[in-house]
């Protein structure tokens, strides 16, 4: 879909081009954007490799592991239907801390990762559970901390004050999560309010023998 959409974009303005007679200047703007392409890119390596050097020494003194306590009640809210200890928490939680730290190049893997996970736990491996939906809000509107990636491309194009943004960016991501949760709890209600009523001993939480009958989720596991 992406892919298409970009191909349409480059298709459309070289039509243009080719009808306003402005191909020289189309070509030119193609070069000078894959020149600042690589201009970017190059700087923000160096942020890049300076915060995930951070996580790695916060990784080996134990750091992550006092925020992944701390976020662990945060996640089990936001996901209830993934097991505890499940592998796919791990990597909710690595994801949510390079969100925190604004490196979303970071977080990618780890959110693809986490989907890999919770697919394992999917009963119909063609539709997204509430859990993949949940990940999916919350990585797209993630509240960062520090904007790292921003900082980089504002320093890279000579912002008088770079870091000039902190401040906006938490205010408007964190605006965005709240809305993107509530957004989540409210379509999860409304799923479980279309959901066929099933036998009174499910509906009741427990089986026939009196034990707590087991999360759909959880049959797969």
């Amino acid at each position: 879909m992406i892919n298409g959409i970009w191909l349409g974009m480059i298709l459309i303005g070289f039509v243009f081009a080719a009808v306003n007679g402005r191909m020289d200047e189309f070509t030119a703007a193609v070069f000078d954007g894959a020149k600042s392409g690589v201009t970017v890119s190059f700087g923000l390596i160096s942020v890049l490799v300076f915060w995930m050097g951070i996580m790695r020494v916060a990784e080996d003194a134990g750091l992550l592991k006092k925020i992944a306590k701390v976020l662990g009640p945060v996640v089990a809210f936001l996901f209830p239907d993934v097991p505890k200890g499940h592998p796919a928490i791990g990597y909710i939680l690595s994801n949510m801390s390079a969100n925190l730290l604004g490196l979303g190049n970071a977080a990618t893997p780890m959110g693809i990762k986490a989907m890999q996970e919770l697919q394992t736990l999917n009963p119909d491996k063609d539709t997204a559970t509430p859990a993949m939906c949940t990940l999916l809000a919350l990585n797209t509107a993630s509240i960062t901390l520090i904007p790292a990636t921003l900082i980089a491309i504002r320093l890279n194009y000579g912002s008088a004050d770079p870091a000039g943004i902190v401040g906006t960016t938490l205010a408007a991501t964190a605006v965005a999560t709240f809305a993107a949760i509530a957004a989540d709890r409210l379509c999860r209600r409304r799923a479980l309010m279309r959901r066929p009523p099933g036998p009174p001993a499910l509906r009741s939480g427990k089986s026939a023998g009196g034990r707590a009958a087991l999360p759909h989720s959880s049959l797969k596991g």
